[in-house]
């Protein structure tokens, strides 16, 4: 039986996972250690999980349900595996694997049980494969996240040194086609920045990192301010 593209992709990614997922989490250690346990907290829903990585960086005090939220569901068992050493499990209802995208924004609420329910939406290198990124990230801190809630990420953005961007525009449309959607020329963080709802923010990069990297990289913290889903203030 022939497998459709798309999940032809999912199962190369899944095993593309398995042989570097450990390698790129600690490349990125630092940086997440640094944005990561000291502001997650409560519900906190990860957007993309992967193997669910993510989960190591949370601690077990501040946060009461971490959602795994990976459409690629041969990656699910490893989330659990993962997630269960970490102290989360479906058992006790702290550790829920949903298999949707970041842009099935109306299953996502279904699934919670509401809307605006998560206190701390985290991207580690999704957010460059999400389909229409821009649109799907305001339907998260919109409709997904809590007035007063935060979205922290670890991205590797659009270079601001012409040279580099253009390397990026060139290589994109077929390094997307081979690793599961991702491009290498979103400008993430300046969307993200622009949404006008955040009450505090922080952005920083990866330490000696040089600016020809093509995968140059961003890590953000922001916390929004109190707005309704019908007129953000």
């Amino acid at each position: 039986m022939l497998l459709h593209p798309q999940e032809i992709s999912r199962v190369f990614m899944s095993h593309v996972w398995v042989a570097y997922g450990n390698g790129v989490d600690e490349v990125g250690r630092p940086e997440k250690q640094g944005l990561i346990p000291a502001n997650a907290k409560g519900v906190v829903l990860d957007i993309g999980a992967g193997h669910g990585h993510t989960v190591n960086y949370l601690s077990r005090n501040k946060v009461t349900k971490y959602v795994a939220l990976e459409p690629n569901v041969h990656m699910h068992a490893e989330i659990r595996t993962t997630a269960t050493a970490a102290g989360f499990t479906e058992a006790d209802g702290t550790l829920l694997i949903l298999s949707y995208g970041a842009e099935d924004t109306g299953a996502i609420i279904s699934a919670l049980g509401g809307p605006n329910s998560v206190d701390t939406l985290v991207s580690i290198l999704t957010l460059c494969s999400v389909p229409s990124p821009e649109q799907t990230i305001n339907a998260l801190v919109e409709n997904v996240l809590k007035p007063g809630g935060q979205l922290l990420f670890y991205e590797h953005v659009l270079s601001p040194r012409d040279d580099v961007a253009w390397w990026q525009r060139l290589w994109t449309p077929l390094w997307k086609r081979v690793f599961g959607g991702c491009c290498l020329d979103r400008p993430t963080h300046v969307w993200i920045r622009k949404m006008g709802v955040w009450h505090t923010g922080e952005v920083w990069g990866k330490e000696g990192e040089p600016e020809e990297h093509l995968f140059w990289r961003r890590n953000v913290t922001v916390k929004v301010g109190i707005y309704n889903v019908a007129v953000l203030l």
